[in-house]
């Protein structure tokens, strides 16, 4: 087998969780032949990633391959910041805004996606990172699923444009949109200090980070890596979910973020045919939180079949929704913009 026949069959490896070749990336460091055996020298930091990829290589060649790892000279810097004196991986960002629950399924994403649009309505330049690295619905509901990750000739990824914000999600980087990511956090961790470092951003007025629930270790490395300007915390009038809610809060206050605010969602439902209103999840439940802990309340969005439509069509409601459905977006973003500006 000769040196252009194994360039060749590499070609067809996949890095672990893109959609993207070895020989695409790059981390191919030399390629040769010895006793008529390939000899592979990849360059990579990533642990986990160099094992898979050295399990792949064995079973291209059948067993027939010696797989070596060069380490990069100049690697990027892995030393995490502390809360207290963060790093700033997104120098090019003004301010970042991370929206974040303690619990999954409050509409998190949602908010995320029409906070980021509302933004630009008013004129700012936005970036929304798409965080939530095992359940990425932003792709969905800003309507770039089918797009897949391109780079530029500086070797960045561009991210993807839509509603007036750029857009970047691990959803961008899989085969198909059912591929499941099985991530250790580490290796979570180190893509997302990739979508900061190597995305193509631009200068942005706004970052807004779309977090994954719970308080973990995303959450943890954001509030070390980034001067995170404020946080937003999403919950629903339900006693359960603003248990969890609480310990976002106390969560964020530990590790020294600053709370932008509360956002209730789902807060109320207003029958299509009798006007009446419903409080299904409870009533009240935000307020009396955001008045416990001392921070703002930035408003109410109420459970309505048409958001839910939008979302899930990647429509967001505050560019395609009726002038009441736009209000209780743009209100919640005023009332964050009277915090930090």
């Amino acid at each position: 087998m000769s040196r252009e026949d194994i360039l060749n069959e590499l070609q067809k490896v996949q890095y672990p969780g893109l959609d993207k070749s070895i020989i695409d990336l790059k981390i191919v460091e030399d390629v040769k032949v010895e006793d008529e055996k390939p000899v592979i020298t990849l360059s990579m930091q990533n642990d986990e990633a160099y094992n898979i990829l050295e399990s792949r290589l064995n079973d291209l060649f059948n067993g027939e391959v010696e797989v070596k790892r060069k380490a990069l000279t100049q690697k990027k810097s892995m030393n995490y910041g502390n809360t207290a004196n963060p790093n700033n991986r997104a120098p090019y960002a003004k301010r970042v805004i991370a929206v974040t629950s303690g619990k999954g399924g409050v509409g998190k994403s949602t908010v995320s996606v029409n906070l980021s649009v509302a933004l630009a309505q008013k004129g700012f330049k936005v970036g929304l990172l798409d965080a939530d690295v095992y359940g990425p619905n932003v792709p969905r509901m800003t309507q770039v699923a089918d797009e897949k990750l391109k780079w530029n000739d500086n070797n960045k990824i561009v991210p993807s444009e839509n509603f007036g914000i750029k857009i970047m999600s691990v959803g961008l980087t899989t085969p198909s949109s059912d591929t499941p990511l099985v991530w250790r956090s580490s290796v979570a961790v180190s893509a997302l200090i990739q979508f900061l470092e190597d995305v193509d951003w631009g200068e942005l007025d706004f970052l807004v980070i779309d977090m994954p629930p719970g308080t973990g270790d995303i959450q943890l490395t954001m509030a070390q890596e980034l001067p995170i300007t404020a946080g937003v915390i999403v919950t629903t009038p339900q006693p359960v979910a603003l248990d969890d809610v609480s310990r976002a809060i106390m969560m964020f206050k530990d590790i020294n973020v600053p709370i932008g605010g509360l956002v209730e969602n789902m807060s109320f439902f207003i029958a299509p045919d009798t006007k009446k209103r419903y409080d299904i999840f409870g009533k009240g439940g935000g307020e009396e939180t955001a008045k416990r802990y001392d921070i703002p309340f930035l408003g109410k969005i109420p459970l309505d079949m048409q958001i839910r439509e939008f979302s899930d069509n990647g429509t967001p409601p505050v560019a395609m929704g009726d002038k009441l459905q736009k209000g209780y977006y743009k209100n919640i973003v005023d009332n964050l913009l009277k915090q930090i500006l």
